[in-house]
């Protein structure tokens, strides 16, 4: 589904993969995420996301112009996992909020795998 609402001059459609992309870009500038994670679902092996492709490891749905984000992600090891999910959340809800001018309703945070160096 896509985000519609209508202004007196003509309606706004606002595509997932619109909003997906925004999350993605919000996301990956918050303090312990390393990216966005798709996991191969034949070996079961997760892969970090180029910055191209992050809207892979990201899933938006719109539904009554209330938006519902799952992020697959990979964290820098050693940092709080319930911090830097706090931050994500606050963060991407704000900025899609003022974005879209629709609710961001549920932000669910899948921790894929973590990134030693």
């Amino acid at each position: 589904m896509t985000g519609r609402f209508g202004t007196n001059i003509g309606d706004i459609t606002i595509d997932n993969e619109v909003v997906a992309k925004v999350a993605g870009l919000t996301a990956i500038e918050c303090y312990g995420i390393v990216g966005m994670a798709t996991i191969n679902v034949t070996n079961g092996f997760v892969r970090l996301l180029k910055r191209e492709s992050l809207t892979k490891g990201i899933k938006v749905d719109i539904l009554n112009n209330v938006i519902t984000i799952d992020f697959h992600v990979i964290i820098e090891y050693g940092i709080n996992i319930r911090a830097v999910a706090d931050n994500l959340i606050s963060t991407v809800k704000y900025k899609i909020e003022k974005f879209t001018g629709m609710d961001v309703g549920k932000i669910n945070i899948f921790v894929e795998g973590v990134r030693v160096d």
